[in-house]
């Protein structure tokens, strides 16, 4: 499993218009093969600000049965007219106690 973690800049004063949008939005994302569960949150201190939180069965579910179709450009187009910035993608996967070191982490001290 990996966590997308996507950040949305909108434009000051179209914030709800942006929370609408999403909302229409949302079934398209989170229908696509592969997504395990989608949630988007908005800073408190920044009401500008959303993240939006993906789970996926994979990188290769996100690029394959998203991305790199027409679901993505459906959700693009309604949500992406409030965009103020580019969007800032990466995507984690969970650090947990008992974790074996993989490639990208080093043995524990």
């Amino acid at each position: 499993m990996v966590l997308e973690v996507a950040e949305f800049e909108v434009f000051p004063g179209q914030e709800e218009a942006f929370a609408t949008s999403y909302r229409l939005a949302h079934p398209i994302l989170a229908g696509a093969p592969g997504c395990r569960s989608v949630r988007m949150t908005r800073g408190v201190e920044s009401p500008s600000r959303f993240i939006l939180l993906v789970e996926w069965d994979s990188i290769e579910a996100h690029e394959q049965n998203f991305r790199n179709t027409d679901r993505f450009a459906q959700w693009r187009a309604l949500i992406g007219a409030d965009f103020a910035k580019p969007t800032v993608v990466e995507h984690f996967t969970d650090v947990t106690p008992g974790t074996r070191p993989g490639p990208d982490l080093p043995p524990p001290s």
